[in-house]
């Protein structure tokens, strides 16, 4: 069995938050809108129904965890979860708050514009409310 390796894609436009028991959690570099990245850290894995049963449900209560501490710290209006795949493979959830009136509310966020990376400050405040959210 192979090692876990994180896709180069998600390793450059993300950073490492925290591992969880199951995921690295990660937060995608783009201000427009808190959006969060979880990664099953499992070698090979491209689609939920390969996790073992016990994995699955682990998986679903780690983004149960995670979204409501992004709806706890930043009051977003609707916290979007999905697991897409098509451009990068590797399994991985996305869960983003969203907000009426955000930049391309309530359309998609994908392709849409170009990401506005966090003041390093910022994103820092952000992570502190939200790994304290975790705890």
């Amino acid at each position: 069995m192979s090692e876990f390796e994180l896709d180069g894609r998600i390793a450059r436009d993300s950073d490492l938050v925290t591992e969880l028991t199951l995921c690295q959690l990660r937060i995608q570099n783009d201000r427009r809108w808190p959006w969060l990245v979880m990664v099953p850290q499992r070698a090979g894995m491209t689609e939920i129904f390969e996790l073992s049963p016990e994995e699955q449900a682990l998986l679903s209560a780690e983004v149960n965890k995670v979204a409501t501490a992004l709806k706890t710290v930043t009051g977003a209006t609707k916290i979007n979860v999905g697991a897409l795949g098509n451009i990068v493979r590797q399994l991985h959830v996305h869960v983003i708050a969203r907000f009426e009136g955000d930049p391309n509310w309530p359309g998609p966020i994908w392709g849409f514009g170009q990401a506005e990376p966090y003041g390093e400050s910022q994103k820092q405040d952000f992570l502190n409310k939200l790994v304290e959210a975790l705890s």
